[in-house]
């Protein structure tokens, strides 16, 4: 099928259009600047890749003129990954300006591109999302930004006609991700020292990007034929920080050669939500994952 995929220079969006191409779809993935814009860090790493298997429009954001023309170019399905960002952990983050930008023209996008349907990316930290304490609020104005989006676009979807998917995602790690946890820790022992985790207590969802991914392609293949579910929710490994980071360690103990030393604070403030996971087993929701070669090619990304 042909897909349209937004947002695919961010670390997940690389692996969906990596794993949708490798599953034999046609994925053309408009960006929102200039490829030049993307030269430096691990995104422009992302995006150099992204041209070896997709098409890649530049300047073309999400319900700009450039995009609806793209869209009338005919597509199976939307993959509407993008969404405004900005400092999304900050108090200040401007929600309606996000709402305002993840669905522009969405009306114009549905009716000029004749979709079978849409599949929008979700978040864990969304309220109502997810599971883990009562009430399931949103982590912060990002995460309200992204629950509004969602509403939005289900609503225009039903107006239009149109199959709607939300793919809900939790706490992704492996090869080319941000700079984050993962990479916090994999960093701190090259140096030779002893990792500090100072949230050992929280109760999150980890999974593996490509594990995701592969939950990704068989949702938005799917939505496309009409037999998906309102919402997926993937899950990885459900478990407190502290024993995730022990796991993390011991996977790449032998991988990287690596002492890979923690230390696992006593935690004692609780700013966010104690726990909050994702619902569906993705390993038993798709076929061919094969957990060691995963985490290989997590020590191998890092390696690189």
């Amino acid at each position: 099928m042909r897909v349209l995929l937004t947002g695919a220079s961010s670390f997940t969006g690389y692996w969906f259009a990596r794993l949708l191409t490798e599953a034999g779809h046609q994925v053309v993935a408009p960006l929102r600047n200039t490829v030049a814009a993307y030269a430096e860090g691990v995104r422009g790493e992302r995006v150099r890749r992204l041209a070896g298997f997709a098409e890649i429009v530049e300047d073309c954001a999400f319900g700009s003129p450039r995009f609806i023309d793209l869209a009338r170019r005919g597509f199976e399905v939307l993959c509407h990954h993008a969404a405004q960002v900005g400092d999304y952990r900050s108090p200040d983050f401007d929600i309606a300006a996000a709402l305002a930008a993840n669905t522009l023209n969405l009306r114009a996008v549905l009716a000029e591109g004749a979709f079978k349907g849409v599949v929008l990316t979700g978040s864990v930290f969304e309220n109502g999302e997810g599971a883990g304490n009562a009430p399931l609020v949103a982590f912060s104005p990002y995460g309200l930004s992204k629950a509004l989006t969602a509403q939005v676009v289900e609503h225009r979807c039903r107006e239009a006609g149109v199959g709607y998917g939300k793919f809900v995602i939790p706490n992704p790690f492996g090869p080319l991700e941000e700079p984050r946890f993962c990479a916090y820790l994999v960093r701190t022992w090259r140096a030779g020292e002893v990792a500090k985790v100072n949230t050992p207590a929280y109760i999150r969802d980890n999974i593996h990007v490509r594990l995701l991914a592969l939950a990704y392609v068989r949702y938005a293949e799917e939505v496309a034929a009409g037999r998906a579910g309102a919402k997926l929710n993937p899950s990885g490994y459900v478990e407190a920080q502290g024993v995730f980071a022990e796991r993390f360690a011991r996977e790449m103990r032998g991988r990287l050669g690596l002492a890979c030393g923690l230390d696992l604070a006593r935690q004692t403030e609780f700013a966010e939500p104690v726990m909050r996971i994702n619902t569906d087993p993705a390993a038993l929701y798709v076929s061919g994952w094969d957990e060691r070669a995963a985490w290989d090619e997590v020590a191998e990304g890092y390696r690189a």
